[in-house]
């Protein structure tokens, strides 16, 4: 084999590896990454199906409770962005700061159920903050329930 022949088959081995190792690269980060969606949102059927992603906005007051489902405890409420809501079931132990008509993340997936199925649940941290998806969120589901209300629509 000449000397040119060495090289090119040498560059095509390296161009090959540095292939495989980019597309494995691009396939852990799709799969980490977790888009943030609001109630109305994942009502209209924008958030994916089977995927994990984050689900924002505030827990409607009378909404929480407690299960006891053997050793597990369940935390079922539901999430509004004051137009559309959205159920959650979280097996886990809540942040100290959830409560109900504060402001809420929750990370997991949707259920066959139509139920929210939680993996992690992050409250906001003080009286001023507020996660800007959340805020701008509820600031859009308050304006298409009010637009909803003016029209004659109701809930």
């Amino acid at each position: 084999m000449k000397a040119r022949h060495k090289r090119f088959a040498f560059l095509l081995v390296g161009l090959s590896v540095l292939g495989v190792a980019a597309w494995l690269v691009f396939q852990a980060l799709g799969n980490n990454l977790s888009y943030f969606f609001s109630p109305t949102e994942v009502v209209e059927g924008k958030a994916p199906e089977g995927h994990v992603f984050r689900l924002g906005g505030l827990v409607q007051p009378g909404s929480f409770r407690r299960e006891d489902k053997g050793q597990a405890v369940v935390a079922r409420f539901v999430v509004t962005d004051n137009h559309q809501s959205v159920e959650v079931r979280y097996s886990g132990i809540l942040p100290d700061l959830f409560q109900e008509g504060q402001g809420v993340i929750a990370q997991g997936r949707m259920g066959p159920d139509g139920v929210f199925m939680a993996d992690e649940v992050l409250a906001k941290h003080d009286e001023n903050y507020m996660p800007p998806e959340v805020a701008a969120a509820l600031e859009e589901g308050h304006r298409k329930g009010v637009a909803n209300m003016a029209t004659g629509g109701g809930q």
